[in-house]
């Protein structure tokens, strides 16, 4: 391979990298946006794959595994047993990736590449939770200050409030507009208004939600309106985006600089380096050079 070639290939792969971490974050959102996505498929197979090792194993799920499934969303449908399972699967198929890399590794490198890879299989599914966890507590948050001035103006009607909850959320989509379904079910279904609360704010342990539910067990117990309520908090998660937003533009800006030094700058310089050694290569010296 001459110089040239790998001069223009390795600018190539830079700029390549460089444009993909640009435009990761937006790649990223569209891959989780569905229910499940592309990780969400990769779970449920390495949990089809693990049942039988947690059955021989008789492994259990940690403390708070429950409480991390519900506040993800329950994604891909999965449970306790199943992600115990896939935890269980991608450990061994980290182990099993893991060999080739621990025996090209050399000395004692080879041992930690060896531990790493099932110690990265077995904490794979608790950060594929995490994220998908953030990512629908950013999507509440986004949608709370519309949802609440709904929920105000039904109120204010003259709507019960789990009746208001109800009719909201049917109207509306987003994982708050669903919870505010489930609520108004349970309750119709019987289930103590402050009991359906206290497992939706389960499932979305923010404190903006807690505030909500808060004053919709005041307003049930003691009458108190829900009006003013309603609309301070409105309110104040308007502010706390605003802040967030601001905050994420802020931390966007040395990201993208360290993004265009490190990746797109030397892109640019291997290719004219390219054009240069191509030139000398070919015996016309360097362009522009008499």
């Amino acid at each position: 391979m001459s110089t040239t070639a790998l001069l223009g290939g390795l600018s190539a792969a830079l700029a390549v990298a460089g444009l993909g971490t640009l435009a990761h974050s937006r790649t990223e959102g569209r891959l989780s946006r569905g229910p499940d996505g592309l990780a969400g498929a990769a779970v449920r197979v390495a949990a089809a794959a693990g049942r039988g090792a947690r059955r021989r194993l008789g492994a259990r799920a940690p403390a708070g595994l429950a409480h991390r499934i519900a506040a993800a969303g329950a994604p891909a449908g999965l449970g306790v047993r199943e992600l115990m399972a896939a935890k269980l699967a991608a450990t061994a198929a980290g182990g099993v990736g893991a060999l080739p890399l621990a025996a090209l590794a050399p000395g004692r490198l080879g041992l930690a590449v060896a531990a790493a890879g099932p110690a990265a299989g077995f904490l794979a599914p608790d950060w594929w939770l995490a994220r998908r966890a953030r990512d629908r507590a950013r999507r509440v948050r986004r949608e709370l200050p519309a949802l609440l001035d709904l929920l105000r103006v039904s109120v204010e009607a003259g709507l019960a409030p789990v009746a208001a909850l109800g009719a909201v959320g049917a109207r509306s989509t987003g994982p708050l507009a669903a919870e505010w379904r489930t609520v108004a079910r349970e309750v119709a279904l019987g289930v103590p208004l402050g009991d359906a609360l206290e497992r939706s704010e389960r499932r979305l342990p923010l404190p903006e939600v807690g505030a909500v539910g808060a004053a919709l067990r005041r307003a049930h117990r003691h009458g108190a309106p829900l009006g003013e309520t309603l609309a301070a908090q409105a309110r104040e998660a308007r502010l706390a985006r605003r802040r967030r937003i601001e905050e994420d533009a802020a931390k966007a800006g040395p990201k993208i600089q360290l993004v265009v030094a490190l990746l797109l700058v030397p892109s640019v310089l291997l290719l004219v380096a390219a054009a240069l050694a191509s030139a000398m290569m070919n015996g016309g010296g360097v362009p522009g050079v008499h």
